[in-house]
This record gives C-alpha cells, structure tokens and sequence, in this order.
C-alpha cells in the first residue's frame, strides 16, 4: 500500500511552507492539487518537479476511484490545496474517508491555515472558536444560518470564523448585523501577502467602509458578542513587502 500525505501550503507568503511539507513533496510520486498553475509556481519557487493531477470539486467524484487504485499499486500521492491546509473548506474529505475505509494510511504534515492566523491576530479572545465556513450564498439562508447561532453564542462565549468572497463580503456584514446587532468584529484581508489588511471594529463601522471602499482580495471575518473591554479602536495596516 502507498501513502496519501496531506500537505499544508502557504496561504500567500511562499516562505511560509515547513521543511517537511518540502520534504514530502520531493518524496511523492504524484500531487493533487485544485490549480496545477498555482501549485506549479510553488513547486517552482523550490525546484521541485512532480507530476500533477487535478483535483478539485467538481471532479472529486471521478478523480477518487483512479486515485485509490494508485495508491493501492504502492504509490506516494500527496493532496495539496491551492492554499492552506486540505480538506479545510477544500475538496478532499470525501478521498480522506475512501482511504480510511480501504485501509490505505493517510498522514497530515501540519503548516499554514488562515483560520489561526486570523484568529490569534484579530485581538478576540482565543480561548474558544467556531469555525463556520462559506456562509451561504443566498441572503435568506445565510440570515438563518446566522440566526441559528443566536443560542449558542448567548450560551457559550465563543470567537465565530468565517471565510467570505469579496463580492459577498458586504451583503454577509449588513446580514450580521440585521440579526446579531452591531457586534466587535475583526475582518482579515489578504493574510500574509503583501496588501495584508485587518480591521478591527463595530460591524457598522465595517460597513460603512466597505461601502465607499470596494472588497478586494480573500477574506476572514471574525466576531464575538462579548469581546474584552477596550477592544473596538480600528487599527490596520499593511506589512512590508514579502
């Protein structure tokens, strides 16, 4: 039997990436990967030649079966995510549960996830976090979805994490607001790259911005209903070039 290794890339800054990643990726007879174009540049940047093997949502499905037979053959096959670490709101749960079940070993090399570097940046609380994903798309299944958060949030004290599109970003902040009121919230753009951005603020002051300044770039909106005291000053700033 070979071994699927699910390897962590950077999120935006290529040194970003640990020794092992490296490592596993020279070792592996094939990578998976949702952009070969945005896995090449990476692999490039370190002189690192493999074959690729697209995978990504809508090939999932069909790519799983040719994918197991490989690694049944003795293969080393590693999945990789354009960023981040795999399987976190990216394909590949369903290739991870197929391994499982076929008895085929499956190793996690460990690294980047924009999802801690939001949160341990944003200035809320750290202690407890929920991650939610994609927000639905639709303004009426988002509000619900949001509004079924309503109970737990009032029970249990914990710092909400989602992802969100540039071009849904507004829409989900007015949403947020609408039915959780004007909350602390922490909006991360373009984390580790070059225009990286974090906005720490009311939702309406978030709003208000967004409105005259269009959303670019990807990314992560963090909030609490009670946050620590002090907290609600905006700071941002935009890091050297990396």
């Amino acid at each position: 039997m070979g071994k699927l290794f699910l390897v962590a890339t950077p999120i935006g800054n290529l040194k970003d990436i640990t020794l092992r990643a490296l490592e596993t990726l020279k070792v592996a007879d094939l990578i998976l990967c949702e952009d070969t174009r945005r896995t090449r540049k990476l692999l490039a940047h370190y002189q690192i030649k493999k074959p690729l093997l697209s995978y990504f949502e809508h090939n999932e499905e069909r790519r799983i079966p040719e994918v197991i037979e490989k690694l049944k053959q003795g293969q080393k096959i590693a999945l990789v995510s354009d960023a981040g670490t795999p399987t976190i709101s990216d394909p590949g749960f369903k290739l991870v549960r197929e391994c499982i079940n076929q008895g085929i070993e499956v190793e996690s090399i460990p690294g980047p996830s924009a999802i801690l570097v939001a949160l341990t940046s944003s200035g809320l609380p750290t202690d407890k976090f929920l991650f939610l994903g994609y927000l639905p798309r639709k303004p009426q299944a988002r509000k619900k979805a949001l509004e079924s958060l309503t109970m737990i949030l009032h029970s249990i004290k914990v710092t909400v994490i989602f992802f969100e599109s540039p071009h849904r970003l507004l829409s989900s902040l007015k949403d947020l607001k609408e039915v959780l009121g004007d909350v602390e919230i922490a909006v991360c753009r373009e984390l580790t790259k070059v225009h990286e951005e974090i906005r720490r603020e009311k939702v309406s002051t978030a709003i208000e911005h967004f409105e005259k300044v269009k959303p670019k770039g990807e990314f992560v909106v963090l909030f609490r209903l009670q946050a620590r005291s002090g907290y609600g000053r905006r700071s941002s700033g935009t890091r050297s070039e990396r």
